[in-house]
């Protein structure tokens, strides 16, 4: 079985996110880059996978300017095989997304793919769904428990409420939710042997995918700023604020 697991390059999860001037997207310089916490999950529960003897590769691909290699080393430093870079300096949609995994999976006749449910920066949640419709590939979404039964795929699936179990077909796709594990940290000598391990280039073009998008960033605003809470000396006073000032009753 090969496994493909996209990773995406976003802001660290613990940087304060700052907006640009001119409010035309996210100040990115000289901010730190990580993976996506959501595709870390993915890329653990792929190499757990391959560790248990249920799979033979695991591919990382990443889509997005040269630096998405970063991310694809780390990727391959926690134990993926080889990664696959899509260089595009667009900002893609998630359909754009969808179209080039398609692509890859095709190209490379894979069994799984594995993907972060979202991204923590656009907080979409669409990529694995329209993967698996335009592919016409069963999908089990905000997994929680992932394991491979005689060729298929069962997969418990976090709901409103509780827990859904479904069996997929391979292949498939899968989206990791928070609780599905716990990533690992890549020692040094896996670092090491990163650097060694290959990583392909290719263009949207070369996939035969359009990526150009009918949508456009009008301005991106950061929250209002949050006023301090009050004390109040009685009830009668509660109700008074609220009723002149918050005008809420």
């Amino acid at each position: 079985m090969k496994i493909l697991v996209a990773v995406k390059r976003v802001v660290d999860a613990n940087v304060k996110v700052r907006v640009k001037a001119d409010n035309s997207g996210v100040e990115l310089a000289n901010a730190k880059m990580a993976i996506n916490p959501f595709c870390e999950i993915a890329v653990e529960e792929a190499i757990r996978i391959k560790e248990k003897g249920q799979a033979d590769e695991v591919i990382v691909v990443s889509i997005g300017e040269k630096a998405c290699q970063e991310q694809i080393r780390t990727a391959l430093a926690l134990g993926a095989d080889r990664g696959i870079h899509v260089e595009t300096e667009d900002g893609l949609q998630p359909l754009a997304v969808a179209k080039l995994l398609k692509a890859i999976v095709q190209r490379e006749h894979i069994d799984l793919v594995l993907v972060g449910k979202l991204s923590i920066d656009t907080d979409n949640n669409q990529v694995a769904q329209m993967l698996a419709a335009i592919s016409g590939m069963p999908q089990g979404t905000f997994a929680c428990g992932v394991e491979v039964q005689d060729g298929k795929l069962k997969v418990v699936r976090e709901i409103d409420g509780g827990e859904q179990t479904v069996l997929l077909t391979l292949p498939a796709v899968v989206s990791t939710d928070l609780r599905l594990n716990e990533p690992r940290y890549a020692s040094l000598p896996n670092i090491m042997k990163a650097k060694k391990k290959p990583i392909d280039t290719v263009t949207p073009a070369d996939l035969g995918v359009d990526v150009q998008s009918g949508l456009r960033t009008v301005s991106v605003e950061a929250p209002p700023v949050r006023t301090a809470g009050i004390k109040v000396g009685s009830v009668d006073e509660l109700i008074a604020r609220l009723k002149t000032e918050a005008k809420v009753i």
